[in-house]
C-alpha cells in the first residue's frame, strides 16, 4: 500500500495583510509537500506588529468545534505545530488536542509566540507566560526567542550579544521542561551575526549555526523560521540539518526585503525563496 502523504496541523491566527502565522505557515510547510490542515485561532485585519486599528474575530469557540469534527473523522497528523494563541482558554484547546490527536510518531512544535525584544506582544501579560510554559512542557520541539526563554524561565532578559556559556545554559534549562528538542532563536555573539542554537536533551550537545546580521526590525520571521524548521523535520532532516536550513530560508527572505525597500511591517518576501527552500530539503 503507498504510504500517505504526510499531513501536519497548524494552529496559528489568520492576518489578512502582513505576513505572518497561517499565512506563512500554509504556503512555506505545503511547499515542502506536506499536507498542511488548519485550526485559525483568529482572524485579524493586519498583526498587531506597528499597525494600529486593526480588527481581529476571537475563534476560540471554532476551535474546539474544529477539533471535535477533526476526532470524528478519525483524522491523524504526523505533526502539531501551535504558534500565537490569545489566551489560556486557547492554550488549553492546544493542550487537548495535543493529548487527543498525538499518535505513534507524532511529533508537537511548539512556537511559544508571545514575546520579542524584552516585551509582550500586545494584549498579552507576564502571567501568560505560566499558561505557555504549560503547553511547552507538552512539546517534543519547542522554538522560543530570547525573550520567551527568559519568560518561561523566571529569569531576567538582556540584550546581549551572548557568550555560547549563556546560551548553552538557556538551552539545557528550557529542554529540561520537555524533556525533549530546544530550537532557541535570536542567537548572537557579537553585534554582526546572528542565528540558532539547538539541543537534544538525549544527546546533550548544543548545535549553533549563525549568519551574518541584516539590520532592521521585520515582522513574521519567528514564524518563517519555525514553519521551515517544521516542515524540514517532517522531511525528515535531523535537527541540526533543520536549524541550519531554517535560519538560511529566514535569513535569506529577511535580505530579499532589505535590499526591496518595502516596509518592514508586511512581512519578509519569503515567497521568492520557496524554489531554493525545496532544493534544501532534497539535498
Amino acid at each position: 500500500m503507498k504510504e500517505r502523504q504526510k499531513r501536519v496541523a497548524a494552529i496559528h491566527d489568520v492576518s489578512g495583510f502582513g505576513k505572518c502565522a497561517l499565512t506563512v505557515a500554509l504556503p512555506v510547510i505545503s511547499a515542502a509537500g506536506i499536507e498542511t490542515a488548519v485550526i485559525p485561532t483568529a482572524v485579524l485585519s493586519t498583526h498587531t506588529g506597528g499597525f494600529t486599528g486593526y480588527t481581529c474575530l476571537d475563534l476560540t469557540d471554532e476551535m474546539k468545534k474544529i477539533s471535535a469534527h477533526w476526532k470524528s473523522l478519525g483524522l491523524e497528523f504526523d505533526a502539531i505545530y501551535s504558534g500565537y494563541l490569545a489566551s489560556k482558554e486557547q492554550v488549553d484547546i492546544v493542550a487537548d488536542f495535543i493529548d487527543s490527536f498525538r499518535g505513534e510518531g507524532t511529533f508537537a512544535v511548539v512556537d511559544p509566540a508571545m514575546a520579542d525584544n524584552g516585551k509582550m506582544y500586545a494584549l498579552l501579560d507576564l502571567g501568560f507566560a505560566k499558561e505557555m510554559k504549560r503547553l511547552c512542557e507538552k512539546a517534543d520541539i519547542m522554538v522560543p526567542n530570547i525573550t520567551e526563554a527568559c519568560l518561561l524561565l523566571g529569569e531576567e532578559y538582556h540584550s546581549g550579544p551572548y557568550t555560547e556559556e549563556y546560551i548553552g545554559r538557556l538551552v539545557r534549562k528550557l529542554a529540561m521542561l520537555n524533556g525533549g528538542k530546544v530550537v532557541l532563536t535570536g542567537v548572537h555573539f557579537d553585534e554582526n551575526s546572528i542565528g540558532a542554537a539547538c539541543f537534544d536533551y538525549n544527546s546533550g550537545a548544543v548545535y549553533y549555526y549563525l549568519r551574518d546580521r541584516v539590520d532592521g526590525m521585520f515582522h513574521g520571521t519567528g514564524d518563517v523560521f519555525a514553519s521551515a524548521l517544521t516542515a524540514a523535520l517532517m522531511r525528515g532532516k535531523d535537527l541540526t540539518d533543520a536549524t541550519r536550513i531554517a535560519v538560511d530560508f529566514t535569513v535569506d527572505s529577511i535580505q530579499r526585503t532589505s535590499f526591496s525597500g518595502d516596509d518592514h511591517r508586511y512581512g519578509v518576501d519569503f515567497e521568492n525563496g520557496l524554489g531554493e527552500f525545496i532544493g534544501m530539503l532534497e539535498e
